[in-house]
C-alpha cells in the first residue's frame, strides 16, 4: 500500500516539474529579441563591434577565426582550434546569444540596440 502512494506522488511531482519547465521555456522563447550588433571580445577585452544589418566577413584575432555577418545573423566559418566547436555552434541573431572559442580566447556576443533601453542578459 505504501508503494502506490509513493509512486503517485512521484508522478505528480514529475508532472509539475515538466509543466513548470514548459512554462519557463515558452516565456524565454516568446520574449527574446533580435540583436542589433555583434561584439567581439578577445581575452575579455572588446576589440570590435559590427552591425547585423550590414553583411560582411571579418578576420578575428589575426586570422585565427573568420566571422561572417549575413542576413542579420552571425557565425564563424573558420577557426584554427582543434575541435572547431565554435564553428559548429551555428548562426546566432538574438540578444544574449554567444559563440565562444576557448582555445583562441574569442567571445562573440549579440547585443541589442541601446536606444531601446537597458539590455539585461544573465
Amino acid at each position: 500500500m505504501e508503494k502506490k502512494r509513493s509512486t503517485r506522488y512521484d508522478i505528480l511531482l514529475i508532472s509539475a516539474l515538466l509543466c513548470l519547465s514548459l512554462i519557463i521555456g515558452l516565456v524565454v522563447f516568446l520574449t527574446r529579441r533580435e540583436g542589433a550588433y555583434v561584439v567581439i571580445e578577445i581575452n575579455g577585452k572588446e576589440t570590435a563591434k559590427y552591425s547585423l544589418s550590414i553583411d560582411g566577413e571579418y578576420s578575428i584575432n589575426g586570422g585565427t577565426n573568420i566571422l561572417v555577418v549575413k542576413d542579420g545573423e552571425a557565425y564563424l566559418t573558420y577557426a584554427d582550434c582543434p575541435d572547431k566547436t565554435c564553428v559548429k555552434t551555428g548562426k546566432i541573431k538574438h540578444v544574449g546569444e554567444s559563440i565562444i572559442c576557448l582555445p583562441n580566447r574569442v567571445a562573440i556576443t549579440i547585443k541589442g540596440n541601446t536606444e531601446d533601453g537597458v539590455d539585461i542578459v544573465s
